[in-house]
């Protein structure tokens, strides 16, 4: 399974508005074209992922090759590390990376598994903090990994806390692509899960992103209680269901942890105010 979308999904559609500019829209479509299973794209590629006429790609692509962010031999395109700074920008901006990671290897170090931290974007979630204490995935999950929002733990926590109206949203457009033979399958079931995930305020995903992998996750909020991250604890589970943790241990280990972030993100001037980014 991929940590990427495919370019141009899920983030709905753009604002009937005079101030959408469409070219710029494009260019980031060009750049989130490439992604860890396509490094390396050709001209073709480009425009099919994108869904732009050759032309059309070529222009951008060149553009963004004279601006550095993207190199070529002159068949083959990759990204260069600037794009970097685009991320970075962000991260940097809202501070929760330098917070949470040393709560998350703490709270790693006392349960022994991996933990991690995510915002919401779009119809994804976007790691931001992660201590691994072992692959437990058979993809990477560096900084910036992107899975789909209704499969994850924290998806599910940052959708839950979501407004009315925007989870609708997302519901009537969301599709629920079956990532194992557990993964939620429907839009309903989706619902009334997340209505207890917002009830509980901790979301278990067993083995729905992933074939023997269970997540527990919590919200991150603020001082007025708004959900501005999720963290979770990622573990393996045998054939028979079983893991090395009761929920009830790791949700409250869990919870003291996304309790300390969030204090110490108060008294930052640059906190995030939502769960989007």
């Amino acid at each position: 399974m991929s940590p990427a979308d495919t370019p141009g999904e899920g983030q709905g559609t753009p604002p009937p508005s005079g101030e959408f500019v469409q070219s710029l829209a494009r260019g980031f479509d060009v750049i989130l074209a490439f992604d860890a299973e396509h490094p390396d794209l050709t001209l073709a590629d480009v425009a099919r992922r994108t869904a732009l006429t050759r032309a059309t790609a070529r222009r951008f692509l060149y553009t963004l090759v004279t601006l550095g962010y993207v190199r070529t031999d002159g068949r083959h395109f990759s990204l260069t590390p600037r794009v970097l700074r685009l991320g970075f920008a962000y991260l940097s901006g809202i501070s929760l990376p330098e917070v949470a990671q040393p709560h998350l290897k703490d709270l790693s170090r006392a349960l022994g598994e991996s933990t991690s931290a995510a915002v919401l974007d779009g119809d994804d979630i976007v790691y931001v903090a992660r201590i691994h204490t072992q692959r437990i995935m058979s993809v990477g999950i560096p900084i910036g990994t992107r899975f789909p929002a209704y499969a994850t733990s924290m998806g599910r926590v940052l959708l839950a806390a979501l407004p009315q109206a925007e989870l609708d949203d997302y519901l009537a457009r969301v599709d629920l692509a079956p990532l194992t033979p557990l993964t939620v399958r429907d839009t309903e079931s989706l619902r009334r899960e997340l209505r207890r995930v917002g009830d509980q305020r901790y979301a278990v995903v067993d083995q729905e992103l992933e074939t023997g992998l269970r997540a527990v996750a919590v919200p991150v909020t603020d001082t007025r209680g708004r959900v501005v991250a999720a963290i979770n604890v990622s573990m393996r589970v045998a054939p028979d269901g079983t893991g090395s943790h009761q929920t009830d241990e790791v949700v409250a280990a869990a919870r003291h942890t996304a309790g300390a972030i969030g204090g110490e993100l108060a008294h930052s001037p640059s906190a995030p105010a939502t769960t989007r980014k």
